[in-house]
């Protein structure tokens, strides 16, 4: 893997990389790619999707109301505020 690359994916993953770290962090990335590598050589074909590896049914809870409404206290925090809403800066034209 080239350096530029490894600088790169620390930089998005926010690590900081001293030059001793970085042969300890290459090696445990490309370790890491080896085995999707492997994970995706594997045949699926006719394996249905599935969440969860074991069937077994959800305990839900009841669901009721634990916490006193706090609304108002919380929109009083924010710069602004409207109609219950939280105003906040358009980033999307």
């Amino acid at each position: 893997m080239p350096a530029i690359d490894l600088d790169r994916i620390a930089e998005l993953a926010r690590i900081e990389l001293t030059p001793d770290s970085a042969a300890a962090f290459r090696a445990d990335l490309q370790r890491v790619l080896a085995l999707v590598d492997r994970l995706q050589a594997v045949d699926t074909t006719g394996v249905a999707p599935m969440s969860h590896p074991l069937d077994l049914p959800q305990r839900l809870r009841e669901d009721v109301v634990t916490e006193a409404d706090q609304r108002d206290a919380l929109l009083a925090l924010a710069p602004t505020a409207e109609n219950g809403l939280y105003l906040v800066p358009q980033v999307i034209e």
